[in-house]
């Protein structure tokens, strides 16, 4: 039982190391030498980061925040493919636990004192490669949302609450719908100053500055 523990908690770190390399952070420093927390919104993520750096530095960090949760989940599959030593039962637990770490990872990023972004790309990553389905219709209802209301924060909240749905009809096992349940709850606390916005009419749309 010792090498399934090991081979479960190395998973596990791996996922939140991956999620918490600070993506937005390191391209705003590549491309226009700022901390990028320190300028519009704080966050590291790409809707802030398309606000202060640029589009091209916005698609480049939200497609790497995708691929960082694609790969916590990925590793976790591709384990069981290869090593014989993981119990099955552990797998959907596993699968939701590392999924789960990458996300705080993201927003509570080791390298950056536990600040970045607020882990809805990411998020999206890791639905994608957990149940294709799930994620499709969640990016789905996050560009409907988008496109009615131009503002990112709320086609995020939108999406997050979708997730539940989505998860319930096409992958209603216990560990992945307490991972879309816990997920969904983090990503809206994470946007509580933009709801605050939204509710005040303030919250900006798409090509609008952001000022806190």
């Amino acid at each position: 039982m010792t090498y399934p523990i090991l081979i479960s908690f190395s998973l596990i770190l791996l996922a939140y190391l991956l999620g918490s390399i600070p993506t937005g952070y390191i391209l705003a420093r590549m491309v226009k030498g700022i901390d990028i927390r320190e300028h519009g919104s704080g966050s590291t993520g790409a809707t802030n980061v398309l606000r202060i750096v640029g589009k091209e530095a916005a698609i480049a960090v939200l497609l790497i925040d995708m691929l960082k949760g694609a790969l916590a989940v990925f590793l976790v599959k591709l384990s069981y493919n290869y090593l014989t030593l993981l119990p099955s039962q552990w797998q959907g637990s596993l699968v939701a636990i590392c999924a789960l770490l990458a996300v705080i990872g993201h927003s509570k990023s080791i390298w950056l004192n536990f600040s970045g972004g607020k882990s809805a790309a990411i998020s999206l990553g890791i639905l994608l490669t957990m149940n294709p389905y799930v994620g499709l219709g969640t990016l789905l209802v996050f560009l409907t949302v988008l496109g009615v209301s131009k503002i990112v924060s709320l086609s995020s909240i939108s999406a997050a609450i979708a997730v539940n749905i989505l998860m319930w009809i096409f992958n209603p096992s216990i560990p992945y719908i307490g991972f879309a349940l816990i997920a969904a709850v983090y990503v809206i606390v994470r946007h509580r100053s933009n709801i605050e916005r939204i509710i005040a009419g303030t919250e900006p749309r798409i090509g609008q500055p952001v000022n806190s």
